[in-house]
């Protein structure tokens, strides 16, 4: 299924939606790829996530041709995911505060979740910049701007080091299996460099 083909599509027709049933398959799919490769890594294999899914493995290779492109849209459902999250924090959290409070969040899930750490440092395999991952910046950018309006955070600091920031953080929690009381002890020691002077 290319990549730009929701779960409403059928890969090569585009126009058309996909039977109630292949529809839960597509999320049967995803979900059980996430919950594998969360606790395998990126080497486990479509046989596992199919049987995870209860479906055969040409069910998934039906709605994603390679292991490749059932990763980036497990992904970037995830990414979507994410940013939902963060536009949540940015109608109904605290300026000053929701910035960090999402960071928080994605430290937390990547130690738990190997999606999350493998979705930020998503070279290897073939994110592209364009959608969800522009949307995922753009609110960060958002959530960052009115931190900084509101004062809690230095205004040298762009979207780029906030997000090289994450990306570093969630894969150290996640390769150095961070517990909870670490990630709170790293993690001030971030916010508190993001702090300008006398904060």
């Amino acid at each position: 299924m290319p990549d730009d083909i929701s779960p409403g599509q059928e890969a090569g027709q585009a126009d058309r939606p996909l039977r109630a049933d292949a529809r839960r398959n597509w999320a049967a799919i995803l979900a059980a790829a996430e919950e594998v490769f969360s606790r395998r890594g990126t080497s486990a294999s479509t046989e596992e996530v199919a049987a995870r899914a209860g479906v055969a493995i040409g069910t998934v290779f039906w709605h994603f041709p390679t292991k490749d492109a059932l990763l980036r849209a497990m992904m970037k459902d995830l990414l979507a995911r994410l940013a939902g999250e963060a536009q949540t924090l940015i109608r109904e959290g605290d300026p000053a505060t929701a910035l960090l409070q999402f960071f928080s969040r994605v430290v937390e899930q990547a130690a738990a979740r190997k999606t999350v750490a493998d979705l930020l440092a998503s070279e290897g395999i073939g994110l592209q910049a364009g959608g969800p991952v522009a949307t995922l910046r753009q609110e960060l950018t958002t959530l960052l701007g009115a931190a900084q309006q509101a004062g809690t955070v230095r205004p040298e600091v762009g979207t780029a080091e906030v997000m090289a920031l994450l990306a570093a953080t969630s894969d150290a929690a996640l390769r150095s299996g961070w517990d909870h009381d670490l990630q709170r002890r790293t993690l001030a020691i971030i916010f508190s460099g993001l702090r300008p002077a006398g904060r």
